[in-house]
């Protein structure tokens, strides 16, 4: 049988009995993938579904026909000869694997797996998600530019738009997310990149991708969006105008608490024009064991994540009907500021809610008070996470930036996991009782 690999839009095959995955007259394309004869047509890969491409985009396969993808677990590749590694060298990038730092099979395995799934060009794995939105943002700032981004946002990356960036002569300004005003207001002629997460992180606000990219195109400014919270299954922010996807693989996509990664994704030109050059020699790249874990999680993240937003779904409605607490946050819920935007811009909330305890003291019982909930500070895990972000991610912002951001002393922030859903609010229902 021979091995088929997609170049540039047609199809060559490899003996199979050639002992060499890759070779100069055939180089793998930065979307190209390996699979057993017979073909598989591009046209058809785009029509398959967001679950069908999680399974089966990207596979490479090598002399050996592998079911599982292969773990090249290695620093470097070995040449045939000195001629050999000097044409490799100058073809080094996205068609040569020439050191691990540069690029892996393993890596653009996944590479090609979450750009199918997210519908971009291309993508480029990190290591870990912060190094994702470090990576899409310098990688085309420099001194004296302008970026205009939501102040609501993860906590590190407030650290890098509010320390790191102003270092180097960057201008940031910061603004309400969910006004379009303030985002007219502060977009301007010589506004480089505009920068938000889809869905906050903690406080679960929702972003208008379509309004806030169209404002930014009309000053040819790029648009990077963090769509951690929304995921690639519920929303497909390339489509509605975002030029840059960047998401921390820490969380939904490897789901199980086991490695920290990140992907940026966007244009081929984008991607392997600016970022890679970038990234490569600054060192953000993703292991290859990493990316298999990764592409491991993407088989089942459209079934868990699903799982996962309907059970956070009833446990918003539940504890609202409850009226035990001060606040329940959920993208999904008809009381949510953003409800309508949420049901037209994503297929469902997410998988996290955020419940406001009253105070830090009820929030740090009720969190002492939980058995099945794990107190910890990641999200998406196949385990129901419970944080106090105000002393934990948040924990540096200034009381009165938490008090415009809406991270009140008594905010929990909830990420929803696989376990029975009754068993769930039980325990919360037990917590909250015992306040």
């Amino acid at each position: 049988m021979a091995i088929c690999y997609r170049i540039a839009g047609h199809v060559k095959h490899a003996a199979k009995e050639d002992s060499r995955l890759f070779n100069l007259d055939a180089p793998y394309p930065v979307s190209g993938f390996f699979i057993a004869c017979g073909m598989r047509e591009e046209e058809k890969m785009d029509t398959w579904k967001k679950r069908t491409k999680a399974v089966h985009s990207g596979i490479r396969r090598s002399q050996y026909n592998e079911v599982s993808e292969a773990i090249y677990l290695t620093q470097g590749f070995v040449y045939d000869t000195a001629e050999d590694a000097e044409a490799r060298f100058i073809k080094a990038g996205a068609d040569e694997f020439i050191y691990a730092r540069y690029g892996n099979p393993t890596v653009a395995m996944f590479e090609d797996r979450i750009a199918a799934l997210e519908g971009a060009e291309d993508g480029f794995a990190t290591a870990s998600g912060m190094a994702a939105v470090n990576g899409a943002l310098t990688s085309m700032l420099k001194a004296g530019d302008h970026v205009v981004s939501a102040r609501a946002l993860f906590g590190s990356c407030l650290y890098i738009l509010e320390e790191i960036l102003p270092r180097y002569g960057v201008e940031v300004t910061f603004v309400d997310g969910t006004d379009l005003a303030a985002w007219e207001a502060a977009i301007r002629p010589d506004t480089k990149v505009v920068f938000f997460e889809s869905i906050s992180n903690p406080t679960l606000e929702v972003t208008d991708i379509a309004a806030v990219s169209k404002l930014a195109h009309a000053v040819d400014a790029t648009v990077i969006v963090d769509n951690v919270f929304a995921t690639p299954v519920f929303s497909n922010a390339l489509e509605q105008g975002a030029d840059v996807v960047v998401y921390s693989a820490t969380k939904h996509i490897d789901g199980q608490g086991r490695a920290l990664g990140g992907v940026i994704l966007g244009t081929r030109e984008f991607i392997r024009g600016t970022v890679e050059p970038y990234m490569k020699h600054t060192g953000g790249s993703m292991s290859p064991f990493t990316a298999w874990m990764m592409l491991k999680g993407l088989e089942t993240i459209d079934l868990r994540v699903r799982a996962q937003a309907a059970t956070a779904l009833y446990l918003a409605e539940q504890l609202e009907a409850d009226g035990k607490l001060a606040n329940v946050i959920y993208p999904s819920l008809a009381s949510h500021a953003q409800f309508a935007l949420t049901m037209a811009q994503m297929q469902a909330g997410g998988t996290v809610l955020a419940i406001d305890a009253g105070s830090q003291k009820a929030a740090f019982a009720l969190l002492n008070a939980l058995e099945i909930w794990t107190i910890s500070n990641n999200l998406g895990d196949a385990k129901s996470i419970a944080t106090h972000p105000a002393t934990t991610t948040h924990q540096r912002l200034t009381p009165e930036t938490k008090a415009i951001l809406g991270i009140t002393p008594g905010l929990i922030r909830m990420s929803v996991g696989l376990e029975d859903p009754d068993d769930l609010l039980a325990d919360l229902r037990a917590a909250i009782a015992s306040l």
